[in-house]
C-alpha cells in the first residue's frame, strides 16, 4: 500500500515541476490573451441533451495513449483520427488526457482533437493551479477536471469559481462519500464518480452504485472507469447516472470509434432521460432482493 500511495505522490510532484516549466515557456498573462470565445456550459449541456439524431446514452469518449497502471494503450495514437471516429460513432463529448509524463499526453493533443470535432472537449489532467485553467481555456477546452483528492476544500471552491469565470465547465471528481460531499459543498453541478481507487488503481462499479444515492437531481452525474459492457451502462443509467466516461475500453481496440459504435449498438434501454435517483434506488433494491 505504501508504494501505491507514493505512486500518486509521484504524479503530483511531477505535475508541479511540469507546471513551473510551462509558466516559464508561456506566462499566465500570455495565455489570457489566447483564450478564444466559447459557449459557457456547452459540455454539461451536451450530456443532458437527448436529440433524436444521437444515441441515447451520453458517452464522454476518452483519448488516452497510456496509463500508469497499464503502460501504452494505443501504439498508433492519432488524436484527429480518433476524434473523428468517436464523433461519427455517437459520442456526446470528448475527454483528452494531457498529462505528459504518466499518460504520454499533451496540450497539443487537446488542440488537435478540438480542431477535428464540433463536440465539447474536456481537458483531463491533474489540475492544481489557476495556470492550468488558463492553459486549458487557451487551448480551446470546454471543460476541465478537478479531483477532490488533490485539492483542499477552499482551493477546490476557488478553482471551481475561476473555471466558471473563464467559461469552462468543471467535472469535479470524487472517489468516496466524503469527497462527494466536498464536491457538492464547493458548488459542483457536474460530478464524476470514479470507480478507480487513485491509490491502488483497483476498479469497482460498486463505488458508483453506492454514491449515486446522494447526488442531488439537479447535479449531472457521470460514472467513470471500469465501464465495459452495455449491461454496465444500462444498470448505471437505471441507478440515475446521466453520462459515462470511457477510455481504456476503447483505446485498447484497433479502432476506438468502431468500439464505441459496437457498445452503443448493444444497448437496449428505451430512449429518454435517466431515472430520477429515488427511482434508481428502488431498482437497485429490487435487484438485491430478487
Amino acid at each position: 500500500m505504501a508504494a501505491e500511495i507514493r505512486w500518486l505522490e509521484r504524479i503530483v510532484e511531477a505535475k508541479r515541476a511540469e507546471l513551473e516549466q510551462a509558466r516559464a515557456r508561456a506566462p499566465q498573462s500570455v495565455l489570457e490573451k489566447r483564450i478564444p470565445a466559447r459557449q459557457p456550459g456547452a459540455f454539461r449541456q451536451a450530456l443532458l441533451a437527448r436529440p433524436a439524431t444521437q444515441p441515447d446514452f451520453a458517452i464522454i469518449a476518452e483519448l488516452k495513449q497510456a496509463s500508469p497502471s497499464r503502460g501504452t494503450l494505443c501504439s498508433r495514437y492519432d488524436p484527429p483520427a480518433i476524434t473523428r471516429g468517436y464523433q461519427q460513432a455517437g459520442a456526446r463529448a470528448l475527454s483528452v488526457l494531457t498529462d505528459r509524463e504518466f499518460f504520454h499526453g499533451s496540450v497539443e493533443h487537446l488542440q488537435q482533437a478540438k480542431a477535428a470535432t464540433s463536440l465539447p472537449v474536456l481537458r483531463k489532467d491533474f489540475t492544481l493551479a489557476d495556470y492550468h485553467l488558463y492553459e486549458a481555456a487557451a487551448a480551446g477546452a470546454d471543460a476541465v477536471l478537478l479531483i477532490v483528492a488533490l485539492l483542499d476544500p477552499p482551493e477546490l471552491a476557488r478553482l471551481l469559481a475561476l473555471s466558471r469565470t473563464l467559461g469552462l465547465d468543471a467535472l469535479v471528481e470524487a472517489h468516496s462519500a466524503e469527497e462527494l460531499q466536498t464536491a457538492l459543498g464547493a458548488g459542483a453541478n457536474l460530478v464524476g464518480i470514479n470507480n478507480r481507487d487513485l491509490k491502488t488503481f483497483e476498479v469497482s462499479l460498486d463505488v458508483s452504485f453506492r454514491l449515486i444515492d446522494t447526488v442531488p437531481e439537479e447535479v449531472v452525474a457521470v460514472s467513470e472507469s471500469g465501464l465495459r459492457t452495455a449491461e454496465d451502462l444500462e444498470r448505471l443509467r437505471a441507478a440515475g447516472f446521466d453520462a459515462f466516461l470511457i477510455g481504456e475500453r476503447f483505446m485498447t481496440e484497433p479502432d476506438p470509434g468502431a468500439a464505441l459504435a459496437r457498445l452503443l449498438s448493444e444497448t437496449t434501454a428505451r430512449r429518454g432521460k435517466p431515472l430520477d435517483r429515488s427511482a434508481g434506488r428502488a431498482v437497485l433494491q429490487a435487484e438485491k432482493t430478487a
